[in-house]
């Protein structure tokens, strides 16, 4: 029933999409999609790099007051405007 979909049917989609959401909103929209991917990728590679970095852990704990490391994670190379620093978590943090 709801497992073929046609050429007339894809083309009845898209200008329903487009008379829903405009012809100018649609570029807008597409890039901050693919911004939102963007950082979504860096966020899960840091997050993946992290996790095999802490697996093993080298000795005991750190006890003494440290400042961690800020990173700043980009969306896209070169584009400043959408980045902000990230503090990474300790074993002091409260949770």
């Amino acid at each position: 029933m709801f497992g073929r979909l046609g050429a007339p049917e894809i083309i009845l989609i898209l200008v329903v999409i487009i008379l829903l959401f405009g012809a100018k909103k649609l570029p807008d929209m597409a890039r901050s999609l693919g911004k939102s991917a963007r950082i979504l990728k860096s966020e899960a590679k840091a997050m993946k790099d992290e996790g095999s970095s802490t697996a093993t852990p080298a000795g005991p704990p750190n006890t003494d007051e440290q400042t961690p490391a800020q990173r700043t994670i980009q969306a896209a190379p070169g584009d400043v405007t959408s980045s902000r620093p990230v503090t990474e978590p300790t074993d002091t943090t409260k949770r």
